[in-house]
């Protein structure tokens, strides 16, 4: 386990936070900062995302759930939130269930994706 910070958010060791059943962990982490992205290291897709939000600015903050040993059950979670699969990257903002990498990419093209990260204090432009 290790943070990182720098031009691609913060990564924040998810076994700090063992406590609680998965929906609990999931509830609480997504509401301690601005934007939560629940990624896995080697998807490409969570790569995306991240850059998505650092490239405008944002530094969100980043549970790669492959570096948790509770992360497997918070994946399965987090599919069932979201009533789909894959369950990565999954997008909270003022920790509000955005969604997965295709909401977020339809709220940025259709222009709501800004005033909720103003919204939420993760963006002063």
């Amino acid at each position: 386990m290790h943070w990182q910070t720098g031009s691609r958010g913060t990564y924040v060791p998810t076994t700090r936070t063992a406590a609680g059943d998965p929906p609990e962990r999931i509830e609480r982490l997504a509401s301690e900062n601005a934007v939560v992205i629940f990624s896995v290291s080697s998807c490409c897709m969570c790569h995306a995302i991240k850059r998505l939000f650092c490239g405008m600015g944002v530094n969100p903050t980043v549970y790669e759930l492959d570096e948790d040993p509770l992360g497997k059950d918070m994946e399965k979670t987090l599919m069932r939130l979201l009533g789909s699969s894959p369950a990565v990257p999954v997008e909270f903002i003022g920790g509000k269930l955005v969604g997965a990498m295709d909401r977020v990419m339809a709220s940025h093209i259709n222009g709501t994706l800004v005033p909720l990260l103003k919204q939420a204090g993760a963006l002063w432009l």
